[in-house]
């Protein structure tokens, strides 16, 4: 899988971000998607996708715990690209046995109950979403958190069989935000009130000026390595070098 990875880096070598979509869609057609949970970031990649008419997949992960303000965006975004965002929701059994046997907020009692919680909302469907694909568009950068800093914008993800590709990898947060002002592109406005990532409301809050990216996700728990599970890369570090 190494020298795959380094063919294909090769291949993509000198394009710009909408050509890497492009290429990549043309050579896995209708095997490449795009997960989206409508920050910042994510804005950017659903307006280069649909803007430039790219054939790739978009889906979000409807948990049933997001933010207002997410749901208005993912409304808005609807409306400005005339599009379809493809929703995967948690399945009924598991989480009515969830919530039916220790209520609905049982993820602030211990992390064995919050991992479950992610892996009811956010993991399983994640896994339906990814299933019989070989490409998935994250909206990752490297400086969102300490963890990701072995990262690359091509690698391997050992979990879910496929290859994972962060556009914008290497992008700041700055220019993240100018590129969605000089596009006018709709954002969470949640963003502007100290929230640099946003998840299910019941376990996100703003963060101060001087806080960790991160300190606002499950902020009751220990303050290291707080990752849901969703781009876990510790075994794709190990596969990728295989």
């Amino acid at each position: 899988m190494r020298n795959e990875l380094e063919k294909l880096k090769r291949e993509l070598t000198g394009l710009s971000i909408i050509d890497k979509l492009w290429y990549l869609a043309k050579k896995h057609p209708g095997k490449i998607v795009f997960s989206t949970s409508f920050g910042w970031e994510d804005q950017v990649i659903t307006d280069l996708i649909f803007s430039n008419k790219i054939p790739i997949k978009v889906f979000t992960l409807e948990t049933g715990r997001l933010f207002p303000e997410t749901y208005y965006v993912w409304n808005r975004t609807l409306e400005v690209y005339k599009q379809i965002i493809h929703a995967y929701y948690p399945q009924t059994e598991s989480l009515q046995s969830m919530v039916d046997t220790k209520g609905p907020n049982s993820f602030y009692e211990s992390i064995e109950n919050r991992k479950e919680c992610c892996h009811i909302r956010k993991i399983e469907p994640l896994k339906r979403a990814l299933h019989g694909n070989e490409i998935w568009v994250t909206g990752i950068r490297a400086a969102q958190s300490a963890n990701r800093e072995d990262m690359h914008d091509l690698e391997w993800d050992a979990s879910n069989q496929l290859i994972k590709f962060h556009p914008i990898f290497e992008w700041s947060l700055e220019e993240v935000k100018q590129y969605i002002k000089d596009n006018n592109i709709v954002y969470n406005t949640l963003h502007d009130k100290g929230f640099p990532s946003i998840g299910c409301a019941p376990c996100t809050r703003a963060v101060a000026p001087n806080e960790d990216f991160r300190a606002g996700r499950w902020w009751w728990e220990d303050q290291s390595k707080k990752e849901c599970g969703l781009h876990s890369i510790a075994e794709e570090i190990v596969a990728s070098k295989e």
